[in-house]
């Protein structure tokens, strides 16, 4: 006979209400690794999407996603005329709030030029942009439509073309315009701006033919980091492989996103601990009389023992499941990316059994010092 069984059966409905909030906390848990994974897909993916093995940005920056970059436009030239180089392409990113069917939409906007590197990498339904002018390609989370028209400044784009799961880190949908429209729109000033510029006469103060970074495609067989040093020699720009533009993008950007998920899941699982280990408390002390009777007729410790780790590896694995299972079926419905891997799900589940193991000490401590005479007691 099963003891741990027999005793949940007994209380079964107090068993199941606690592992009903216990599953929540759990649920919640797996929702913040599965937060901090698409955070991580989300600020990586557009710059993964370029496919590119060389970004180069302005001298002592270091890249368009962590600070200011400014580039001036002929650089691109220069940069493709390099030896090893396959392709060079131009980027400009913007963020910008549009007003689209009576709502606001911020959205970062990414210049790029017609089939080169940075334009949208694949397009899911439409088609890529062919005109030089005017065509935007969306992600299919900006909530627009195959012809559909938005306005972004002063001008009025026609989406021809939607992706897939290329938004910004902050979660924003990117939409894809071609690197002239991106520069017109950078530039632009609104009617009342630009007479008052021009009074001033500072319209030929600079160019605005500058771009964020430039992305490099290198031919097969050709070192990144020695292109990188080769670059880094023109004193005026800086260039960084692929690997390193992801390891600053996720340290700079998503680093204190990363410990404060860290902080907020580990004192949930902290709080997971504390009421497993007091629901075990309290069961233990409600049968007190029964274990004191086991000891009376002679039961080992090791049977009361295991009579308390049981009951609390029974309520861990409950609640695991019905958290895991409440996470999946919704997590659809969660506002940002939720990403679940099997090893983060393999790993929480350890984790657990390793809190009941901990949360069942009380419980444990607590039956070995019940005298059997207590029994006896009325």
């Amino acid at each position: 006979m099963n003891l741990a069984l027999k005793d949940i059966g007994h209380n079964l409905g107090r068993f199941l209400l606690t592992c009903l909030g216990l599953s929540l906390l759990l649920g919640i848990v797996l929702a913040m690794i599965g937060i901090y994974r698409g955070l991580i897909q989300e600020s990586l993916g557009l710059v993964r999407a370029a496919d590119v093995q060389v970004w180069v940005v302005e001298g002592g920056t270091r890249g368009p996603f962590a600070e200011a970059s400014r580039v001036p436009g002929d650089m691109r030239e220069a940069i493709a005329a390099q030896w090893g180089v396959a392709a060079a392409g131009a980027v400009a990113y913007q963020n910008v709030e549009a007003q689209h069917r009576g709502a606001t939409k911020r959205l970062l906007v990414v210049g790029a030029q017609i089939a080169k590197p940075g334009e949208a990498p694949s397009v899911t339904a439409g088609r890529a942009i062919l005109r030089s002018r005017y065509e935007a390609i969306a992600d299919a989370s900006a909530g627009l439509a195959l012809g559909e028209r938005i306005t972004l400044g002063r001008d009025s784009f026609t989406v021809v073309g939607l992706t897939r799961d290329l938004v910004a880190s902050g979660g924003d949908p990117v939409v894809f315009i071609t690197l002239r429209d991106a520069q017109k729109l950078q530039f632009d000033l609104a009617p009342a701006a630009a007479r008052r510029e021009a009074a001033r006469a500072t319209a030929a103060a600079g160019s605005t033919d500058t771009v964020n970074a430039i992305l490099v495609r290198l031919l097969p067989g050709v070192d990144p980091q020695r292109f990188v040093r080769e670059i880094a020699r023109w004193k005026h720009l800086s260039a960084y492989t692929q690997a390193e533009q992801e390891t600053i993008l996720s340290r700079s950007v998503i680093e204190r996103a990363r410990r404060q998920i860290g902080l907020f899941t580990s004192l949930l699982l902290v709080v997971s601990t504390v009421i497993i280990g007091l629901i075990i408390y309290t069961m233990t002390i409600d049968k007190k009389k029964s274990i004191a009777t086991l000891k009376l007729i002679g039961a080992p410790d090791r049977r009361i023992i295991g009579l308390i780790v049981q009951q609390a590896l029974a309520m861990g694995l409950i609640s695991f499941a019905a958290g895991a299972a409440l996470i999946n079926a919704t997590h659809g419905l969660f506002p940002r990316r939720l990403v679940l891997e099997p090893a983060d799900a393999v790993t929480l589940f350890g984790i657990v059994l390793v809190v009941c193991l901990i949360a069942s000490g009380l419980g444990v401590r607590t039956a070995l010092k019940i005298d059997p005479a207590s029994a006896l007691a009325g």
